[in-house]
């Protein structure tokens, strides 16, 4: 095969994984531009701005994934075991990295509408005690706490040792390395302990969040923002379930749905979150 000439680890359904995965890149930036130039530049409101950071980070860690996926691996000759592992491990951290700057975002989204300020202006002195007192002030520290939790993880996937998040199967692919990863074993499966405690305990601590509270909100209003929460918890809640079924397909080992289903899944959640915010500018 014409592939097969060219890349060593590249397969029909690598092609047809990576062509989505590229697609939803096109559209991440296409968000992203739509949302800073049409609704942040006339509105100026910072949640239209979080919304548009959270498109571009996405987008960001996915072309990183895609290199680390797909890319990196066909650097391998042979003898160069410790550079293709080097350069795997950096992509694999900035890929987590700027997705978890994305879901800081998300969460920044979700401070302003479930912390909106206060409308009228309350008066205090200018002092630190009277500052706390505010309700707003409050508020802010709240919303800055919730964005600083995913910030926090990103930095840790950055800075911790590469034994956490190597992938075991390295050692059989890259014999040249000296690594020693640190694993999850459950019975015959075997997995990263930091890929495991971010995949499969913080990921979904925060799938669970992020629609919850939209739902919560939608509860709340009526009419046309009702509906728009509504679908943003629905859009939210198929991206997270896409990235999920990424890793767990690939744990599975079952390279037909997850070169398909994760990435059609991704597609239908932004698509719905587009929807969701079309219906008019949240006030």
């Amino acid at each position: 095969m014409i592939l097969q000439d060219y890349f060593t680890n590249f397969t029909f359904w690598s092609s047809i994984e990576m062509l989505l995965y590229g697609i939803i890149v096109g559209y991440f930036f296409l968000l992203f531009f739509y949302f800073t130039l049409i609704r942040f530049r006339t509105s100026k409101k910072l949640y239209w701005l979080f919304f548009s950071l959270l498109f571009l980070c996405l987008g960001i860690g996915r072309v990183f994934f895609i290199i680390y996926y797909y890319y990196a691996p066909e650097l391998h000759t042979g003898t160069n075991d410790l550079e293709v592992v080097s350069f795997l491990m950096l992509n694999y951290r900035l890929a987590t990295f700027f997705t978890w700057i994305g879901i800081a975002c998300a969460v920044g989204v979700l401070g302003i509408l479930f912390f909106p300020p206060d409308t009228e202006i309350e008066k205090t002195e200018n002092s630190l005690k009277d500052w706390f007192r505010n309700k707003n002030s409050i508020k802010i520290l709240i919303r800055i706490g919730l964005i600083a939790i995913p910030v926090i993880i990103g930095i840790l996937a950055l800075t911790l040792s590469d034994r956490l998040f190597i992938d075991p199967d390295f050692l059989d692919d890259y014999p040249l390395i000296t690594i020693e990863p640190i694993t999850v074993k459950i019975g015959a499966w075997e997995y990263p302990i930091g890929r495991f405690l971010f995949n499969f305990v913080l990921l979904p601590l925060f799938v669970t969040l992020i629609p919850f509270i939209f739902l919560y909100l939608a509860w709340k209003t009526f009419g046309v923002l009702r509906k728009s929460y509504a679908l943003n918890a629905i859009g939210f809640f198929l991206y997270f379930l896409g990235r999920i079924l990424q890793g767990a397909l690939e744990v599975a080992n079952l390279p037909h749905l997850g070169a398909i289903m994760p990435p059609l899944i991704i597609l239908l959640a932004l698509l719905i979150m587009v929807i969701a915010n079309n219906y008019e500018q949240l006030k």
